[in-house]
């Protein structure tokens, strides 16, 4: 599916959603989102064209309503935060034409009170990066609800990071943001919390806190105990330690801000100048060059031209940037190892970055400083894509004015000669010419092709890499005979006309003096392309009075839009005059009349060869004024357009009018508070006076109390020493536990090892038992038995018992008788009969 029915099919799904917002609309929706987003169609989205531009208003329309599905929010996010991560061009249209910012910040007042919402994490991580360096973000709605949603949940540690990094973009070079929040009643606490992150794990939580706190209270009180003399080189120990060791890129741009800000107040400055480690800082700094991330560079290159503002570091830094990098210790090493590829010089050489004359002491440096330049101006095998086309263009100038800088340095010494010929060596006129060729072409299909600002913009740049590097070859062509022969049979093609004509009509000073010395180098050239080049020039001069004309009709806004669209267009068009029909009237009168008869010194085929030069030029004008009337027809619908976004601004601004004009009256209220106010205070102001001299008094008590506390301060540093004495009693108390508890560990060990043999034993006892209650058992078993037969013998034995008693009683009764009869008898007879009965 090409780019313009996905557009189509966007702008349907949009359209039912928002006619009934159900499940099933919604979900074509999202889907016809991530198509388009597969597509990569960033530049058609923002060429400015009709239905791209009602794609973008209705995304924007439904991201912004709060009755939306967060999923289908976070698509279209996604979406627009992709294209603007892309290119900064679109970036930039996103926040001035489309009013992103304002977007997201409505979502997320939308969803103050969810913060933990991803979609609410999303849209700030988005904000901050729109909103970065950006200077006006007054335009974004909701600012102060997004201002104050941020100081309140600047200590949620979902969101910490988002919310600080979106505060500081807002507060940086924002008066009226710094004003809204000083005005809150909560700031104090919000400075102490920003003071507590200064203690972060984090560095980058660290850096956007330190940020916030030096564009809010840097001219302030807070501001200067912060930033005094005592703390102010522990903060550049923490900027450059963060800027050279940081969490990423974002960190390290942060951090280089933050000192560029900094350094931007005199009396930081003059502490940066008496910072002791400030060449050591400045080398590490130095090291991020040779890193392969462009950003970092960038950035690193900021640093060092806003510390060139200061008159006292520049020698600093040319020294740094001259002077090879001292070797380093290396940890767990003795050996002095050379950390960093090469000098500082090199790598500025490397990203381009020596674009002013340069000074004596880095003569030295020119033909290092050429071998790497050269190779940036070779021309790219593939340049599909206006993107890579305009990188190159804008790297090839920067190479080019480079090389005339060194050509016109210290044009009168021998330095100058020294230069020129270095140049001459090491540029051939093949890779001027491929350069200039390649432009021209590209330039060329670009005249050809679709109508657009940023097509327009494009071949200007193009143009201008032409006319540069004409220049150089200019400069070089008395020492290259080749590149003389290539200079001058480029001046006389016919493509030369646009550039020219484009540089000669410019509004810039620059561009008309190169494209006239240009001009003077080849109007004096036989096959020099003046007429077309006059023409051209008159074109274009039409076509900036008509579009004067049309912006003064059209309004300023529309206006500039047509003026773009009309200059996208070649500009060699113009009217056939009435000179030229006439001559070629009067050449195919005499052609049928015969020529022999009025022209008789002129031969057939130079008057033919007049003829169809004659007819090739009224064709190609009659195919420029069929470009001018397209170009005409596609302004006319581009008006249209534009009409209708006026309409559509305008209802905004009446709706913004409204706004305004209930603040208005909220104003005026509170301007009568603030004047009650104001009389109250004016009250207090004289009760303050009565209490100005009873502060007096209080002052003389108070220099008693000082003294007191001279005496107390003292008291306090001996109880401080015996408190420190304290404390190392008991750390080597604390060691003496320690070892106690490593002897203590050791038993442990030990009984546990006792422990286990315990139990083995245990068990082994529980085995034992569970054999002898056994045993148990069967004794038991026996003792019952025993048991029941004891129980019948005592059973018989009281039994016997009873037989006993009976067999007692009636021997004690025959005794009784055996002794009644032997006392009948004889004593002699008794004693043996006792004798017996005893027995």
């Amino acid at each position: 599916m090409d780019i313009s029915t996905s557009l189509k099919s966007l702008l349907l799904a949009i359209r039912q959603y928002k006619n009934n917002r159900s499940l099933l609309n919604a979900s074509q929706l999202q889907k016809q989102i991530e198509d388009v987003s597969a597509l990569k169609c960033g530049g058609v989205l923002f060429s400015g064209q009709v239905l791209p531009s009602e794609c973008l208003s209705g995304l924007m329309e439904v991201a912004g309503d709060p009755n939306s599905s967060h999923s289908l929010t976070g698509t279209i996010i996604s979406l627009l935060a992709q294209f603007a991560a892309f290119d900064g061009e679109t970036k930039e249209a996103l926040y001035n034409s489309y009013n992103f910012p304002g977007t997201l910040a409505a979502i997320i007042h939308c969803n103050r009170s969810t913060p933990e919402e991803p979609l609410v994490l999303q849209c700030l991580n988005v904000l901050q990066c729109l909103t970065y360096n950006l200077r006006t973000v007054n335009c974004i709605s909701h600012i102060h609800e997004l201002v104050s949603f941020l100081m309140q949940h600047s200590t949620n540690d979902d969101i910490l990071k988002a919310c600080l990094g979106l505060m500081a973009n807002l507060c940086r070079h924002d008066i009226s943001v710094q004003s809204h929040i000083k005005s809150q009643s909560n700031v104090k606490a919000f400075y102490r919390a920003l003071i507590n992150f200064l203690g972060h794990n984090c560095l980058t939580v660290v850096v956007f806190a330190l940020s916030i706190l030096s564009s809010l209270t840097l001219n302030e009180e807070v501001g200067q105990k912060l930033f005094n003399a005592k703390n102010i080189h522990q903060t550049f120990q923490l900027i450059f330690n963060i800027t050279v060791n940081g969490d990423g890129t974002v960190t390290r741009n942060y951090a280089v801000d933050l000192l560029v800000d900094l350094l931007k107040n005199p009396k930081i400055a003059d502490f940066l100048t008496k910072y002791t480690h400030l060449p050591v800082c400045l080398s590490e700094v130095l090291g991020l060059l040779h890193s392969k991330d462009p950003d970092t560079a960038s950035k690193v290159m900021e640093l060092l031209v806003s510390l060139c503002s200061v008159p006292v570091l520049r020698k600093l830094v040319c020294e740094a940037v001259l002077r090879p990098l001292a070797p380093r210790l290396q940890p767990g090493t003795r050996k002095a190892v050379q950390t960093r590829g090469s000098e500082p010089s090199l790598a500025l050489i490397h990203w381009e970055v020596i674009g002013s004359p340069l000074c004596s002491s880095a003569q030295s440096f020119v033909e290092l400083l050429l071998q790497e330049v050269l190779l940036l101006i070779q021309s790219p095998d593939s340049l599909e894509g206006d993107q890579l086309l305009k990188k190159h263009c804008l790297r090839a100038g920067r190479v080019v004015n480079l090389l005339l800088d060194i050509l016109t340095l210290d044009s009168q010494t021998f330095c100058h000669y020294h230069n020129m010929m270095l140049v001459a060596q090491r540029l051939s006129p093949e890779v001027c010419v491929s350069q200039v060729e390649l432009l021209l072409s590209y330039s060329q299909d670009l005249t050809g092709s679709s109508c657009s600002i940023s097509n327009y913009q494009l071949r200007q740049v193009c143009s201008w890499v032409v006319l540069k590097t004409l220049e150089l070859m200019s400069h070089l062509r008395q020492q290259m005979p080749d590149m003389e022969t290539s200079f001058y049979r480029i001046l006389q093609d016919q493509r030369m006309v646009t550039p020219l004509s484009m540089a000669l009509t410019s509004s810039c000073r620059e561009h008309v003096q190169i494209a006239l010395r240009i001009l003077f180098e080849a109007a004096p050239l036989p096959d020099f392309p003046s007429h077309v080049l006059g023409d051209s020039i008159a074109a274009n001069n039409a076509y900036r009075q008509r579009d004067g004309e049309l912006s003064i009709r059209s309004g300023s806004s529309a206006g500039e839009e047509v003026s773009f669209i009309g200059k996208s267009f070649p500009l060699i068009h113009a009217e056939p005059s009435e000179t030229a029909s006439h001559s070629i009237d009067s050449l195919i009168e005499k052609l049928q009349n015969g020529v022999e008869e009025k022209v008789k010194d002129v031969h057939m085929s130079e008057i033919i060869d007049v003829y169809e030069q004659k007819l090739s030029a009224l064709a190609s004008k009659e195919t420029r004024l069929q470009d001018l009337l397209e170009a005409k027809a596609l302004a006319l619908s581009q008006a249209d357009r534009l009409i209708a976004q006026y309409r559509c601004q305008r209802a905004q601004a009446e709706a913004e009018a409204r706004k305004l004009a209930s603040l208005l009256k909220d104003t005026e209220r509170r301007r009568e508070d603030l004047q009650t106010e104001l009389n109250d205070q004016l009250l207090e102001v004289e009760r303050l006076k009565s209490d100005s001299q009873q502060l007096l008094e209080h002052n003389g008590r108070l220099q008693a109390v000082a003294d007191q506390h001279q005496e107390l301060k003292s008291t306090y540093n001996q109880l401080l020493t015996r408190t420190l004495e304290e404390v190392a009693e008991k750390e080597r108390q604390i060691k003496a536990l320690k070892t106690d508890v490593l002897e203590k560990t050791r038993n442990i060990a030990d009984l546990q090892n006792e422990l286990r043999r315990y139990k083995e034993q245990l068990q082994e006892m529980e085995e034992n038992i569970a054999i002898l209650r056994k045993e148990l058992n069967k004794t038991e078993q026996a003792r019952k038995d025993v048991s029941i037969k004891a129980s019948s013998l005592e059973l018989q034995k009281s039994q016997l018992e009873v037989k006993v008693e009976k067999l007692e009683e009636e021997l004690s009764k025959h005794t009784h008788m055996i002794a009644m009869i032997h006392s009948l008898s004889s004593g002699k007879l008794k004693g043996d009969t006792t004798a017996n009965l005893s027995l």
